[in-house]
């Protein structure tokens, strides 16, 4: 664990303090690794004019994969992987990450399946041994296509750093994947396997989630239920897919990828997660909704950087400077930081305010580019 009892107290001057209500030039006090309180000072760490922001909630990032399997058939050891990740993920100023594991697979990467409860366990041996300078948190993303992912479900649910969980199908002819030559195109060129083979993994995947999709799916919303976890519907593209999960009991609608999906969403009093890529790309890489359109209707309530890191950092920074959108920068930052972190129930973080973790980033802008200066967290330097 981080070392916070001997993080110094400590003034921060001379910054442009990102608040829920505004920006606020001024400095703003650390003590114990808890904000103190704003003030006028101008001792202490000057800031030079940066905005001074509250540290980055990621719900979701597959980034980890990225370093444990830099190549397809490469798999890095563990720790050190997760060690490149969270540096990655500290330099874009997030301070909080939901490492977002694959519980089960579809077609591609079978390895998930093994290497599940080792990355878990690693994750925690990185955090109780203070290797990490941004909090992670797990993200399990449940895949029904798998019948194996009951039971890693149960192997891996009450883990201690499990916060979230989310329903995902990635059979082809639905929700992300809507037109299945398409997707068995791009599939078969990216596992790089013959068309003969491709169709008959494809079929396979097809049988088992008509088979056993809605009783790996009952498994994982009974077992999140009865552990109390965030749960999060993945993909819907249709009302009734909001309705279903709704009727589950999902409060989060994560990644809808249509405009209909989203408005039942909506209706349904659930909250919406997008992804910064999509915003900052200028549409999805999939052919949805792009996520302009659903900000423009008020219909996104927190982003998450999906595969990309810093996309939450440059995302939200852009975000106030466009103006096809509501948002000035304090409503910008509330979708990477506040937002996501009362989804995730984490109500000790997220923005800018007196009693709250001194969980903090200093950003200055380099021709128009937010640009991480240092970041804090709980009151300690972290880079």
């Amino acid at each position: 664990m981080l070392d916070t009892a001997h993080a110094p107290d400590l003034t921060l001057s001379d910054a442009r303090i990102v608040t829920p209500l505004g920006v606020v030039e001024g400095a703003l006090k650390i003590e114990g690794g808890m904000i103190a309180g704003m003030g006028r000072a101008r001792d202490g760490l000057s800031l030079g004019g940066a905005f001074l922001i509250p540290g980055i909630v990621d719900l979701h990032t597959d980034h980890v994969e990225r370093h444990t399997h830099p190549r397809l058939t490469v798999l890095w050891p563990l720790l050190p992987a997760l060690m490149a990740h969270d540096a990655v993920v500290i330099a874009g100023g997030t301070t909080t990450v939901f490492d977002s594991l694959s519980v089960g697979a579809s077609m591609k990467r079978p390895e998930r399946r093994e290497i599940l409860e080792p990355l878990v366990a690693a994750i925690a041996e990185g955090q109780a041994a203070g290797v990490f300078r941004a909090e992670h948190l797990l993200h399990l993303r449940c895949e029904i296509s798998d019948p194996a992912t009951i039971a890693l479900v149960d192997a891996t649910i009450a883990h201690p750093l499990t916060r979230l969980v989310s329903v995902m199908d990635h059979t082809p002819g639905d929700r992300q994947s809507p037109d299945v030559a398409k997707w068995f195109d791009h599939m078969i060129h990216e596992m790089e396997v013959n068309a003969a083979t491709g169709q008959l993994m494809m079929d396979d995947l097809l049988d088992r989630s008509r088979s056993m999709g809605q009783i790996v799916r009952d498994h994982v919303v009974a077992k999140s239920r009865a552990a109390s976890l965030p749960l999060m519907s993945h993909d819907d593209r249709s009302a009734d897919h909001a309705d279903q999960a709704a009727a589950e009991g999902m409060a989060i609608s994560e990644f809808p990828t249509t405009l209909v999906a989203a408005e039942r969403a909506r209706a349904q009093g659930m909250s919406i997660i997008m992804g910064a890529p999509n915003y900052l790309r200028g549409g999805s890489q999939s052919g949805n909704i792009a996520v302009s359109e659903l900000l423009a209707r008020g219909l996104v309530d927190a982003l998450a950087s999906d595969y990309v890191p810093r996309s939450l950092l440059d995302a939200a920074f852009r975000l106030a400077d466009d103006p096809d959108t509501p948002h000035d920068l304090p409503a910008a930052i509330a979708l990477v930081s506040d937002a996501p972190a009362r989804m995730a129930g984490l109500g000790d973080r997220g923005r800018i305010a007196e009693g709250l973790r001194a969980d903090l980033v200093a950003v200055r802008m380099v021709a128009g580019q937010p640009v991480v200066q240092a970041v804090w967290r709980q009151g300690k330097q972290v880079y």
